[in-house]
């Protein structure tokens, strides 16, 4: 056997035998070659192995840790397709969203990260910088389809990742929720079918439900990604116009489609001749070393629209999104200049210039590392405070742990009880419009550790004790 293969079995072996638990430091590439007295060489290829492995996970500017184990939501069987003949989600959204605004409250159900993460002082002096300079012709020239700075810097980070795309294709929205919107529109009437995963992200939902679509909800298989025999059945059976899907770090669950699945995925669609919609919004906060690919770099046919935003990585403030169009671009321009008329123009140009400026993969690079520690110190208090039966997400990255309990519990009722004890969640209904996954939560894991979190902590924990006794005692 090679010598990083017996390395990397005697650090698998470690790991399963608990010296290094999850969410814990390995020792770095230099200790463990003056340890084992081996080359940098031979270590590296033994962390990478592992890494391949989903053991460890590397981390840019820090180290290798230990990957949370997964196997809290391994145990999959194949589920049931579900076909919505219509979808009414968007009262409950609006419910959930207004009552997570409060300060006064621990923030356990906000949709956004920490804002204290993000570089406002440095978002704010390319602001004012742009404006000094603003040509008072750029509100006209930067109609959609936005500023050609933005969109080539765009083109340039999705070229360094392998992915060659025309920055005329580029289509800058107001934020990733029109580019998906439009994307959506090109490609449906009212009335289609449209495959979504369940869970998923509700504001696809709210997109349909306004369209007047119908959804194919399809389960996920946890740590994997949507059911691929479940979809070509589906594909099959209904006329399905569009998917919108997630491959990296999904929303709730938190995962990265590996690569054959996310190529799997892509030649199903193609054979059936079905278009892709792929909400990319995460991939800048993947905890691993390198940004993980879109599905669309395995699209043959070129008919897929990806959509994203700085949103969650930069700038959540500025609602700059896009969508990577192909051929639909013109058609979501005429679309665009029908709605909303342009992104904001003072904004494109602050982002252009802080994006060709350089500095802003510093930033990417402290969010991750950030993100990823507080995730890991709320998994691991989530486990010590909450009953066994608890199944909670190992997340890839991203500022989300999914919780999923036993079937009796109702995050609906428990997010009621939940303000009145001064913090949020975000029930599970949120995420099907069947209400599927009501025995489940969403946490938000971005903020620091306190006092008032753990406390929330311990009130939810002792929420949930009660309502499943109280569940116990009615049967």
């Amino acid at each position: 056997m090679s010598l990083y293969r017996q390395l990397a079995d005697r650090l698998q072996h470690q790991i399963d035998t608990g010296i290094w638990q999850p969410g814990e430091r390995i020792p770095s590439i230099r200790q463990s070659c003056k340890t084992h007295g081996l080359s940098p060489m031979t270590v590296l290829q033994a962390y990478q192995l592992l890494e391949s492995q989903g053991r460890i996970l590397a981390r840019p500017q820090s180290g290798y840790y230990v990957k949370a184990a997964p196997s809290h939501l391994q145990h999959y069987a194949p589920q049931q397709t579900h076909y919505s003949g219509s979808v009414d989600i968007n009262d409950l959204v609006f419910e959930v969203l207004q009552a997570s605004k409060s300060r006064e409250l621990v923030p356990l159900g906000m949709s956004v990260a920490d804002p204290t993460l993000f570089p406002h002082p440095q978002l704010g002096r390319a602001l004012a910088s742009c404006m000094r300079k603003l040509d008072p012709f750029s509100t006209v020239a930067d109609l959609p389809p936005g500023n050609e700075a933005l969109r080539r810097a765009i083109a340039q980070r999705y070229a360094s990742d392998g992915l060659a795309v025309d920055p005329q294709e580029i289509i800058i929205t107001t934020g990733a929720m029109e580019a998906l919107s439009l994307s959506l529109q090109v490609l449906t009437e009212p009335g289609d079918w449209v495959v979504v995963e369940t869970p998923t992200f509700y504001g696809a939902l709210q997109a349909i439900e306004r369209l007047k679509l119908k959804a194919v909800e399809i389960p996920v298989i946890p740590g994997v990604g949507i059911d691929l025999a479940l979809l070509a059945e589906a594909l099959a059976e209904r006329p399905i116009k569009a998917c919108w899907l997630m491959g990296n770090v999904q929303h709730p669950l938190g995962h990265t489609m590996p690569d054959d699945h996310k190529r799997g995925l892509m030649q199903l669609l193609n054979t059936h001749g079905v278009a892709l919609v792929e909400d990319d919004v995460y991939a800048e906060v993947y905890f691993g070393r390198e940004r993980p690919r879109p599905i669309k770099y395995w699209d043959a046919r070129g008919e897929s629209l990806l959509c994203s935003s700085f949103s969650k990585c930069l700038a959540p403030g500025f609602r700059v999104g896009w969508v990577v169009a192909g051929p639909h671009a013109e058609r979501i321009q005429r679309l665009q200049l029908m709605s909303t008329l342009s992104t904001n123009v003072p904004s494109q140009l602050a982002l252009a210039q802080m994006l060709l400026n350089g500095g802003v993969d510093a930033h990417f690079r402290r969010l991750r590392h950030t993100l990823a520690q507080r995730q890991q110190q709320m998994r691991a208090a989530l486990l010590r405070l909450f009953p066994d039966e608890v199944r909670i997400s190992a997340p890839d990255g991203g500022h989300f742990l999914w919780l999923e309990f036993d079937s009796r519990l109702d995050s609906r009722a428990l997010h009621a009880r939940a303000l009145t004890c001064g913090f949020s969640l975000a029930p599970g209904a949120l995420f099907s419009s069947q209400g599927m996954h009501n025995h489940c939560l969403r946490l938000n894991s971005s903020h620091p550790w306190s006092e008032q979190l753990e406390s929330a902590l311990i009130k939810l924990a002792g929420l949930i004790d009660a309502t499943l006794k109280q569940s116990s005692s009615y049967e």
